[in-house]
């Protein structure tokens, strides 16, 4: 074993697969090592600033959203139309791929199979094992000799695990959809993303059911252990009558919603996407995140390679969180405040009829920044926000 690639991605997904990609176009030798057939449970929703950033064509979109319906407890519904643009939606199984694919493309090796650990040499030469796909377990398992390594491999991450203590003590919700034949008739929009606030389907987070074209995710995330996900998306489907649609397949995984302290460990590792943390709270929204992350790990494996200095690889945390660290701390707040009980839901729903709020709340999300440009259109939701949270006004139609 004598090949030394400048670095291991470990794990396919869009935190990896963009790394992947922008280290194979700047002339690193990489390689992407990536489970075969797992598919994360997400509801596929892409802002137009991840279009942008990332080259992702129209052609990939399995659907366009030009609206979002608040449900709250008591079944009243807030629509929040998005004037003069549209949410990308996707596939996760289709889009992970095309984005492993474009990684290939660039001139990225990939490897299929499970990582199993980190090793090093005797010589200091770090090492990553895995097992290839369709081996046994008894099969001699495989090794990566490499300068750096990124460590893409989700909640739970067993590259963080290995690398950085206190990772294995992140926060996460746990999420659960199932994909099925979108129905057919009038009465489903296939161009509106439905959010239910409701306890009775999580009690500590959201439902959701997001139009893929031909196909529907429906699904739900809840911190509550005991907490039947499964039933609550039988639930859902009951309810809007999705009941008798045909189901095709179902998944089901760990979302964390906090940033770890620390993405890498001083030396040659460095964590990006869900296996660094970076889920919106509130939202649950990843895909941009992820994306932005393992292209800030990529920068700093790149300055890492060209300089020795592995100082370089704390600069992706800390750019990413000066870029989205103040939107991650309202939104943590959020969700700590708002979904606390059916009472504050009921309210929470009732503020996003308010113009002010859906024209900020879609450029935030649009442009994944805060809004500065409207100081007053801030100040009237801080009033308005104040009057709900002491209870003025109703909370009715």
């Amino acid at each position: 074993m004598t090949e030394i690639v400048d670095v291991v991605v470990v794990g396919g997904g869009p935190a990896g697969a963009t790394a992947a990609a922008d280290l194979a176009r700047a002339g690193r030798s990489v390689v992407l090592l990536d489970r075969d057939g797992r598919i994360k449970p997400c509801g596929g929703a892409i802002p137009p600033r991840l279009m942008k950033d990332f080259a992702v064509p129209e052609s990939v979109l399995v659907g366009h959203a030009k609206a979002a319906r608040m449900i709250a407890p008591s079944d009243r519904a807030v629509d929040m139309p998005i004037e003069g643009g549209f949410v990308g939606m996707v596939d996760r199984g289709e889009f992970d791929e095309w984005l492993r694919h474009r990684a290939a493309l660039a001139g990225a090796r990939r490897e299929t199979g499970t990582y199993e650990t980190i090793e090093r040499d005797p010589d200091g030469t770090t090492v990553v094992v895995y097992r290839p796909k369709g081996a046994a377990k008894h099969d001699a398992l495989q090794r990566l000799r490499t300068r750096a390594v990124i460590g893409a491999d989700g909640a739970r991450s067993g590259v963080a695990r290995a690398a950085l203590k206190g990772a294995e003590r992140t926060p996460c919700v746990f999420a659960y959809h199932e994909v099925i034949a979108t129905p057919p008739g009038m009465e489903f929009d296939r161009e509106r993303c439905d959010i239910y606030y409701q306890a009775k389907l999580s009690p500590d987070f959201y439902a959701w059911i997001f139009p893929h074209g031909e196909t529907t995710s429906v699904g739900v995330g809840s911190a509550n252990k005991g907490w039947s996900l499964k039933d609550a998306v039988t639930t859902l489907r009951a309810d809007t009558g999705m009941t008798d649609c045909a189901t095709i397949r179902r998944e089901g995984a760990p979302i964390p919603l906090k940033p770890l302290k620390k993405w890498d460990n001083g030396r040659d590792v460095v964590v990006a996407g869900d296996a660094a943390g970076v889920v919106a709270p509130a939202s649950g929204e990843g895909i941009y995140y992820a994306m932005t992350a393992g292209r800030e790990a990529a920068t700093s494996v790149d300055e890492f390679l060209a300089t020795g200095n592995p100082k370089a690889l704390a600069g992706a945390r800390k750019r990413f969180m000066k870029a989205h660290g103040r939107v991650f701390w309202i939104l943590g707040i959020m969700q700590y405040f708002w979904y606390s009980s059916d009472k504050r839901r009921e309210r929470f729903v009732k503020i996003c009829d308010d113009p002010d709020v859906q024209r900020l709340t879609w450029q935030a999300y649009m442009n994944k920044e805060l809004v500065r440009a409207d100081p007053m259109a801030h100040v009237r939701i801080f009033l308005k926000d104040l009057g709900h949270l002491f209870g003025i006004g109703t909370t009715t139609a």
